[in-house]
């Protein structure tokens, strides 16, 4: 039984796995790579990918994107009348890409290796396993998204070499220097920003197109869901054509409309005009680049592997290739090399005859809350690092500490990740009481060892050890309190609605059914019209179930609709 990799992607998943000692997607109906987006229908229907990004700009409230920026945190989605985590949301995902790998494979899969950013807390690795657990997954490993690429690089010629893998997809962004030698992946520093993407472009896009319109037609349209939504979408679609053209232009008919007169919008938008709108973001990636080859001591790597669908940004490979002086590489498919990394680790943990081996680093420093001793006083609040960033994984890492005071007899570990030498500066991952400790009579004070131990999967285990009792106490560090338990988990994987493997609608017949929903519901709120609402009806049922030949008949019956509906509105306005 295969273990299958999986890209757990903000915007794209997908899944792999390794044939005859090649890694190869495995596609979602007609796509190599799925929307990574969850909706339920006017019908009540669970949709999962392409069908669910071609309901968005119809029901957007019904629809979530980019869950992924929230996996790890307290925050939860409504959708369908429930209330649901992103770990559930994210569960979804992952069982569309099961069910559509168990129908190419024709065998059960249960197990799976799921990549993260590089720079993912503790917190949202936890997160991204209960997902797996949820959608019936046993997560074998967790990687990180630009080890798994520098994999699929690696594997496919063999080379040995030292490369910045520049990771920039739709919801975050890590730059990772990897050495790359005897099949062996070893990397040596990790950087980035898990909040930095592709969908911030969209929405720096998105808000001068609202603005332009606005400005144009003196309408504000931030209160319309769905006009923003379809905005938000343009703005997509013209970051994709800009990527090979120099302009392209906005079009959206009866986007809103004023006084009964609908109002289209139609902007041209230039390469250079967008790349203002979002150079600062672009140059921020820098620092991060910057800094993984200061932690990995050298001036520059001898190949850029670009990594994550936003690269096809003309702008970053001249922005790499200008700042570093190596033009960066795109021969494995940036949008694709996570996936066919992650199918390779899933082979090698499956014990395959694969030559590679992957070596890992901690993102982030752990360590606990000190105070030192100095000739003007105690200062608390200290950070003691235990694991240094960029520490190679796994990693075990022991050091001995006493109480504050003589006599003292119990005290209070704190973990913390980050950078700071002030531990309340870092994030809190967890923290226990030590009691009853025993005292050294000779030295009058007791003595104990912590212990750091992350494993493969970067999940940190944190113990205690009283060196005179040998008595000890620790943890494993929780995610967050969002973090679901053992019953939960079962729970929810229970109450997973289930999805439908539908076949994928042409992107410009879902386009064109949107413009004429738009058009139906603005003439519908102006006079009641049994027959139009019913064609309306017709057409947002087949959207979602996917029937294409229906689909275009009721497309056809809608149009005959509005033209006589329109016809009549004409008539009686004159």
């Amino acid at each position: 039984m295969p273990i299958i990799g999986i890209d757990l992607g903000t915007t794209f998943s997908g899944a792999s796995t390794v044939r005859n000692g090649e890694p190869v997607l495995l596609p979602v109906g007609d796509q190599r790579i799925m929307p990574s987006v969850v909706g339920v229908s006017p019908d009540e229907q669970w949709l999962v990918g392409q069908s669910a990004l071609n309901q968005w700009v119809l029901y957007p409230e019904n629809t979530v994107r980019s869950i992924k920026r929230k996996m790890g945190s307290n925050e939860t989605v409504s959708l369908g009348g429930n209330v649901y985590t992103p770990q559930q949301i994210s569960a979804m995902i992952l069982q569309k890409l099961k069910l559509s790998a168990e129908e190419h494979l024709g065998e059960p899969i249960t197990q799976a290796v799921i990549t993260v950013p590089a720079y993912f807390s503790d917190a949202q690795r936890q997160a991204t396993r209960d997902a797996g657990t949820i959608a019936g997954l046993e997560v074998m490993r967790i990687i990180n998204e630009p080890t798994a690429a520098a994999l699929a690089y690696g594997l496919q010629e063999g080379r040995d070499e030292v490369s910045l893998v520049y990771d920039l997809g739709g919801g975050t962004f890590d730059a990772s220097l990897v050495e790359l030698s005897g099949g062996v992946v070893d990397v040596r520093a990790s950087h980035g920003n898990t909040q930095l993407g592709g969908d911030d472009f969209d929405e720096r896009l998105a808000d001068w197109l609202r603005s332009e319109f606005e400005s144009k037609h003196k309408v504000d349209v931030r209160g319309d869901r769905q006009a923003m939504a379809r905005i938000r979408q343009a703005a997509e679609q013209a970051k994709i054509n800009l990527s090979t053209e120099p302009y392209t232009w906005v079009r959206e008919e009866y986007l809103a409309q004023k006084g009964g007169v609908p109002l289209h919008m139609e902007i041209e938008v230039s390469r250079s005009q967008f790349l203002t709108l979002i150079s600062d973001l672009l140059d921020s990636t820098l620092d991060s680049v910057n800094r993984v080859l200061k932690d990995g001591e050298i001036e520059k790597p001898e190949h850029i592997l670009l990594v994550g669908g936003s690269t096809y940004i003309p702008a970053v490979w001249d922005m790499l290739a200008n700042h570093l002086g190596v033009a960066p590489r795109q021969d494995v498919n940036p949008s694709e090399a996570v996936a066919l990394g992650a199918g390779i680790q899933g082979a090698i943990v499956a014990g395959e005859p694969i030559d590679a081996i992957l070596v890992d680093v901690a993102p982030y420093s752990l360590g606990i809350a000190i105070a030192d001793i100095t000739p003007y006083g105690i200062i608390g609040n200290r950070f003691k690092r235990l694991i240094p960033r960029n520490s190679t994984i796994p990693v075990t890492r022991k050091e001995v500490f006493n109480p504050l005071y003589p006599g003292q007899d119990e005290v209070k570990i704190k973990v913390y990740q980050g950078e700071s030498s002030v531990a309340s500066e870092n994030i809190l991952l967890g923290e226990f009481l030590f009691e009853d400790l025993e005292i050294d009579e000779s030295e009058g004070f007791a003595a104990f060892t912590v212990q750091f131990d992350i494993d493969v999967n970067g999940v940190l285990d944190v113990q205690a050890v009283d060196k005179g009792s040998e008595k000890k106490e620790g943890i494993t560090v929780k995610a967050s309190s969002q973090r679901l338990s053992q019953a939960e988990l079962e729970a929810a994987r229970d109450a997973l609605p289930e999805i439908a493997l539908m076949p994928d609608l042409p992107e410009d017949m879902v386009q064109e059914a949107t413009v004429l929903l738009g058009r139906a519901d603005r003439l519908l709120a102006e006079a009641e019209n049994q027959s139009l609402k019913d064609a309306a009806g017709h057409v947002r049922e087949l959207l979602s179930s996917g029937e294409q030949e229906d689909l275009e008949e009721a497309i056809e019956e809608l149009i005959d609709e509005l033209y006589e509906a329109e016809e009549e509105q004409e008539e009686e306005s004159e």
